[in-house]
């Protein structure tokens, strides 16, 4: 009850300072941390209030539910749950993701090949809306319409307080099988195999993600939940995960470990800060070998630009940001990546398979406007974070410009956590934006907060 109490008086901290908000000023959060890509213009006014709303209200081990507010961190989340033997349905792969944010934002992990994506496991949630209301939005009912549209709608439609979400069991350990693959068709097609069945080689996969090294060179990562596991791996020291796939076929982590893999070097990503170096790694805490310490240094070099100015002192290059998660149907995979290969020619790049979340009893899995995956369709999720040099006569944004024509062409989507280029025309196809125009005139007819378009494509 004291939990309950509490966020009650937190919601109401939140209404108050949203009132106090001027007219006409952004409406931001006031948080400490963002997993967001994309420079926004700097306001005056002050974020709204949300420090008393990141937390597990509830966790209920017989309905296999939880009851988070809407700031609450995955790592806080995942420390919740696990006591209980449970799980979030897809875990976002750094701690410091919200659940809210994932929600309104997407997210994506090694079980969305058969759990969908984070927003699929919410059967209800309180949205401060545009209005100043607060309001509790189910799947079917009088805001059914804002519980379809609130999926990557960014906070253009309001923000999330409180999610009551479904929970999975989960066992101790994660045993992990690492499967090479010298062509791309072979690796879709084992991806195809294991969504179909449940297992590879008569062995049930809960979990699967992959890594390209290039298009000779890609990996899958089968992994199976259990409590029976030999000697268990632990890359938060001096080994670095993504490395391991190359010279073990298997491998063993707690689930815990498991969950939290790739946010000790922010995937791979943690090199350009010198973290895999063995000797700047020893010397590196042990404590700032996260995610969300690399973000802040990058934040800090968008402000700053020291990195850039080093590189025009030595007569290099500028660089462009390619930072991106695209979905890919799954029969398109294979060329999509030969193409980004080619032409763009980042690696290693991240594989997640994905498919939306087929319901419980009848039926068809439901679609989402803002996100408009196909139901009963497969795709893999591919990730690619860092820069490449602007070549002579190119514009910066140039190379984001063509993957989104390739993933367009290739019947893809694209995440809005980066840097986007799309006309309105394009977005508001891509988008759902009629749906998304009349969901607002709705929930914020006065349109105090920033449109969807504003925020993901013109930085506001």
């Amino acid at each position: 009850m004291r939990a309950l109490r509490d966020h009650d008086r937190a919601v109401v901290t939140l209404r108050r300072s949203y009132a106090a908000v001027p007219p006409g000023q952004p409406v931001r959060l006031a948080k400490r941390t963002s997993n967001l890509f994309r420079p926004r213009a700097a306001v005056s006014a002050p974020g709204l209030d949300v420090s008393g709303l990141d937390g597990v209200l509830a966790v209920d081990p017989d309905a296999r539910t939880a009851d988070v507010q809407g700031m609450c961190t995955y790592e806080n989340l995942v420390d919740a749950t696990l006591p209980y033997g449970l799980m979030p349905l897809v875990v976002p792969q750094l701690r410091t993701i919200t659940l809210g944010g994932a929600v309104t934002g997407l997210g994506i992990e090694s079980t969305s090949f058969r759990n969908g994506l984070p927003h699929e496991s919410v059967t209800e949630l309180d949205v401060l809306t545009g209005a100043g209301d607060l309001v509790t939005a189910r799947p079917d009912g009088e805001h059914a319409d804002l519980f379809a549209a609130f999926p990557n709608s960014l906070g253009s439609l309001g923000y999330a307080t409180r999610l009551r979400i479904e929970l999975q069991p989960v066992r101790h350990a994660v045993v992990l099988r690492n499967v090479r693959f010298a062509r791309l068709e072979e690796l879709t097609d084992a991806v195809g195999e294991v969504i179909l069945k449940g297992e590879w080689e008569g062995q049930p996969v809960d979990a699967m993600d992959g890594v390209m090294f290039s298009p000779g060179e890609a990996y899958l990562v089968l992994a199976t939940f259990t409590d029976d596991a030999p000697r268990l791996s632990d890359y938060t020291g001096q080994d670095i995960y993504y490395r391991s796939l190359r010279r073990r076929t298997r491998d063993a982590l707690t689930a815990y470990h498991y969950l939290w893999r790739w946010d000790t070097d922010w995937f791979w990503c943690s090199s350009a800060f010198g973290v895999q170096h063995p000797v700047i790694r020893r010397l590196w805490p042990a404590r700032w070998r996260r995610s969300d310490v690399y973000h802040r240094l990058v934040r800090f070099e968008h402000r700053h630009q020291v990195a850039a100015r080093v590189d025009r002192f030595r007569g290099r290059p500028a660089r462009e940001r390619v930072v991106q998660d695209v979905e890919i149907p799954l029969e398109g995979t294979a060329d999509f990546l030969r193409w980004f290969a080619r032409h763009v020619g980042m690696s290693p790049v991240w594989l997640c398979p994905l498919r939306l979340r087929e319901p419980a009893g009848p039926g068809s899995a439901r679609a989402w406007p803002l996100y408009p995956l196909q139901p009963g369709r497969s795709y893999v999720n591919v990730g690619f974070w860092g820069s490449v040099p602007i070549a002579e006569g190119a514009a910066d944004g140039d190379v984001n410009r063509s993957i989104e024509r390739a993933v367009s062409e290739a019947g893809g989507h694209k995440s809005l956590y980066s840097d986007a280029y799309y006309d309105r025309e394009a977005f508001d196809r891509l988008y759902g934006g009629d749906v998304w125009r009349a969901v607002r005139d709705r929930y914020d007819p006065d349109h105090r907060l920033t449109g969807l378009y504003e925020k993901a494509v013109a930085r506001r």
